[in-house]
């Protein structure tokens, strides 16, 4: 749904988080409470929800008042937008706190019912606000301008009613607008029943692996055993996992389909083009960001069929598999950091951004902002929430004390860091990043993270495993999720065309893009039949062009870092401002200040140039020692 000027998409948003099943390797009560978060700063009890929840529905009422009054002077505008900017930032923190209780034990209903309490609470406060854009728009943009110049108070939201008057060709009549907020609990029904269905009810198979051990391969298994050393185990595990989704394709398809056509509702009642670009123009973002993306990563698939043939060579197989990609390729080396040694490790890494950015992760790590270990129903996965504006923000781990771990850290610290700073500088209204931009702070720590790595280990192997790491870094991030971002806006021009998307249609749609990726056709990677599944293990494709993002700030982050890393002069005090930013200004503005223009195709080009440099010394080590 498109976001009102009253925020109420970032409600939509946090409650569009999908709760996975985790290992589960030892009972929560087991584990200290340094390494658990303290959820006792968000709300003190379940009673002082409940009291702030219905505090905040009595205020509802008081917002329908300003009808027919908001553009009669700068005080009623400023009231309104107050109210509704203090209803936003409460009810923001009804939902996180029901939420994250939610994630520590998915099995538990209670907090899955408080949070359907809040989405029905959230569809009643869009559909009392609808009256409210419509309204503003009535009168010219001099107008509401003059109101800023009178009322200095409005200023904080004059980014906000910029891009509402930007956007005004796309916003409805006030009777419109209330019928679009009031299909915002059906509309959201697709993405529930995907979660629910892959949290609560769809059975995990179990494999016996060569050991003789029989695993779980819930979400979490899946991911930890795909990564396995002995390849007949792999091969088990994804004949296992994928052939299992593959039973529920008929239904996995008619969930995406829902939130297709959900997509394509909105697009057309708002008179898009498409929905991709309906998506993106939120942030304004050109569409040709995305489809840029897409051509440029197709124009360098070599680079990545290099990639994959570096792997090749590494694992000494014949022929490179799809179920290869995961797995170790140095033998030898099983890097293992326990959590503390990672924590030392990391502020080390961090030390280039200076004191206030160190000393705040500090308290990340010491103040229990971080639920550390995998734990019997708790979400697989790691997040970073960062939207409790009068608080700080939290980090929700699975670590298990692989180097993977030790980078997924890094990553949502750097989510947290970017929260921390926007929420410290910026007023609430202005104070939540665009997702666009959501993936720099986080992958920048990862380079961070390497290039202090490289630095300190000397042992040759550990170093190639290392850059192998990095390497998967650039495949995960840049070639992996545009992969998805292709096969999303496949599926969404389909939907707009009029073909029914099947669980069959979309698995062929699919394994199209992954055979073209992976090159399968010229014998440089198989992709198994059974891989035509996986766009149902991805919960992003319900987020609507997402996934584009990471690939973009990926490059985003690889330039950024480049400056810092390289000491350039005012480079961390330009990142440092980017991460204080917030929706002061446009993501795209927002990165050109800090020195990355994403509208040229520099910052892709550099990235390219990076990885082909990893390579490089790949291969170099490779050829030294033989392999």
């Amino acid at each position: 749904m498109k976001r009102t000027l009253l925020r109420s998409a970032g409600i939509a948003f946090l409650l569009s988080l999908f709760s996975l099943n985790g290992i589960g390797q030892v009972d929560r009560s087991e584990i200290k409470d340094q390494y658990k978060w303290d959820l006792t700063d968000v709300y003190e009890s379940e009673e002082a929800w409940q009291q702030a929840k219905e505090a905040l529905v009595a205020k509802l009422p008081e917002i329908p008042k300003f009808q027919g009054k908001l553009t009669a002077s700068a005080a009623n505008l400023l009231s309104c937008l107050d109210l509704s900017s203090e209803i936003g930032k409460e009810a923001t923190r009804l939902i996180i706190y029901a939420n994250m209780h939610s994630d520590l034990d998915t099995r538990d209903m209670k907090y899955s019912g408080m949070t359907k309490e809040l989405e029905q609470l959230f569809t009643e406060y869009s559909a009392r606000v609808a009256f409210v854009n419509p309204e503003i728009l009535s009168v010219d943009w001099s107008v509401i301008e003059g109101f800023i110049a009178e009322e200095p108070g409005l200023k904080i939201y004059e980014m906000s009613l910029k891009d509402l008057f930007r956007q005004q060709e796309h916003t409805l009549t006030e009777p419109e607008e209330r019928i679009l907020a009031l299909s915002g609990m059906a509309i959201g029904t697709s993405a529930s029943i995907y979660s629910t269905f892959k949290n609560a009810e769809m059975p995990d198979p179990e494999v016996t692996l060569s050991t003789g051990e029989t695993v779980v391969l819930s979400s979490a298994g899946y991911s930890r055993y795909r990564a396995t050393p002995n390849r007949e185990d792999r091969i088990v595990v994804f004949d296992a996992f994928w052939n299992n989704y593959q039973k529920f394709q008929a239904s996995l398809g008619e969930m995406l389909y829902g939130q297709v056509k959900a997509a394509l509702f909105i697009t057309q009642a708002r008179n898009y083009n498409s929905s991709l670009e309906a998506s993106l123009d939120d942030k304004n973002i050109p569409v040709e960001v995305y489809t840029s993306l897409v051509d440029n990563v197709n124009k360098n698939l070599p680079a990545f069929h290099r990639y994959l043939s570096i792997k090749k060579r590494m694992m000494g197989v014949d022929t490179l598999r799809y179920l290869d990609l995961y797995a170790p390729v140095v033998e030898g080396v099983d890097l293992q950091y326990s959590y503390d040694e990672a924590k030392d490790i990391i502020l080390e890494s961090f030390k280039p951004l200076g004191k206030e950015y160190t000393s705040t992760v500090e308290k990340a790590f010491n103040e229990r902002w971080i639920d550390v270990y995998p734990t019997p129903g708790k979400r697989s996965g790691a997040y970073s929430n960062g939207a409790f504006y009068d608080g700080h923000p939290y980090i929700l781990l699975n670590y298990n004390d692989a180097y993977d771990d030790v980078s997924t850290v890094a990553h949502e610290l750097g989510h947290t860091m970017h929260s921390y700073f926007s929420n410290k500088n910026q007023p609430y209204p202005t104070s939540r990043y665009a997702i666009f931009v959501a993936e720099v702070a986080s992958t920048f720590n990862e380079v961070l993270l390497f290039d202090h790595m490289m630095k300190t280990i000397k042992d040759e192997d550990v170093k190639l495993s290392l850059l192998m790491n990095q390497l998967d870094g650039f495949k995960g991030t840049l070639f992996r999720q545009t992969q998805f971002a292709e096969f999303e806006m496949r599926m969404h021009e389909a939907a707009q065309n009029g073909i029914p998307l099947t669980g069959e249609v979309l698995s062929n749609m699919y394994m199209d893009v992954v055979k073209k990726y992976y090159g399968h056709d010229e014998g440089v990677c198989y992709v198994d039949d059974y891989i035509n599944m996986e766009w149902a293990y991805i919960p992003h494709f319900f987020y609507n062009f997402y996934v584009y993002q990471y690939s973009t700030s990926f490059t985003a982050s690889n330039a950024l870092a480049e400056r810092v890393l390289s000491k350039e002069k005012g480079a961390i005090e330009d990142y440092l401002t980017f991460l204080s930013a917030g929706s002061s200004d446009y993501p795209i503005e927002v990165l050109k200040k800090a020195g990355v223009d994403m509208t040229s195709s520099e910052a892709f080009d550099n990235t390219i140039k990076a990885m082909n440099r990893v390579m490089d010394e790949i291969e170099k080590i490779l050829d030294k020692k033989g392999m």
